[in-house]
């Protein structure tokens, strides 16, 4: 299995969100995890305005296809983006 270059991906993540304020003290694979989790709990978001995460995951694949990043970078970013959704569903029915 190919090692994932996670500053590189962290550099396309950046792409598609252009004015996102993502965490300068970790390391490009945690910052880039911890982006897509906030992502999908839309912590970006006021509280009263924040969406589903199912409907997150279905706006930032939707993004990410239709972004111009290498096929290789999309499928790392939304596998990621599935982990990151299974992580929270397992929190939430354990909950």
């Amino acid at each position: 299995m190919e090692a994932i270059n996670f500053t590189s991906l962290l550099s396309e993540y950046r792409k598609l969100w252009n004015n996102r304020q993502l965490a300068a003290n970790l390391n490009a694979e945690e910052t880039l995890k911890e982006a897509i989790l906030r992502e999908l709990k839309d912590q970006n978001t006021h509280p009263r305005v924040r969406k589903p995460v199912y409907e997150k995951y279905f706006t930032a694949t939707k993004r990410i296809i239709e972004s111009s990043l290498k096929d290789e970078d999309k499928l790392k970013l939304l596998q990621f983006h599935k982990e990151a959704v299974i992580s929270l569903e397992n929190k939430t029915s354990s909950s």
